[in-house]
């Protein structure tokens, strides 16, 4: 699902450690009732905590039926995502998936 014109971006820190986890998940709730678009173009190296994070949001957002879509993501993003083991490839734009 693309998010819609009335839909918000967040980009991503490019290191999402324990402490941006729990920045993230605040801008996260903030966040909610709008479709969401991911932009982690920056992002060069993610926790385990902050692709919880990630998925839990990504759940929240299917629960709600609105869009949650990663628009933007670096190779260090989406490597590692498929290293823990977490597949993001449904979540991906049409443009960036592989």
């Amino acid at each position: 699902m693309a998010a819609k014109k009335n839909g918000k971006t967040l980009n991503l820190s490019a290191i999402i450690d324990l402490n941006e986890a729990s920045s993230m998940r605040d801008k996260f709730l903030s966040l909610r009732g709008s479709d969401l678009s991911i932009d982690a173009s920056a992002v060069e190296r993610v926790g385990t905590l902050g692709a919880q994070v990630l998925m839990a949001a990504a759940k929240t957002w299917d629960q709600d039926n609105l869009a949650f879509t990663f628009s933007k993501a670096s190779d260090a993003f989406q490597k590692t995502m498929q290293l823990i083991g977490v597949d993001i490839h449904h979540l991906l734009a049409k443009e960036i998936r592989q």
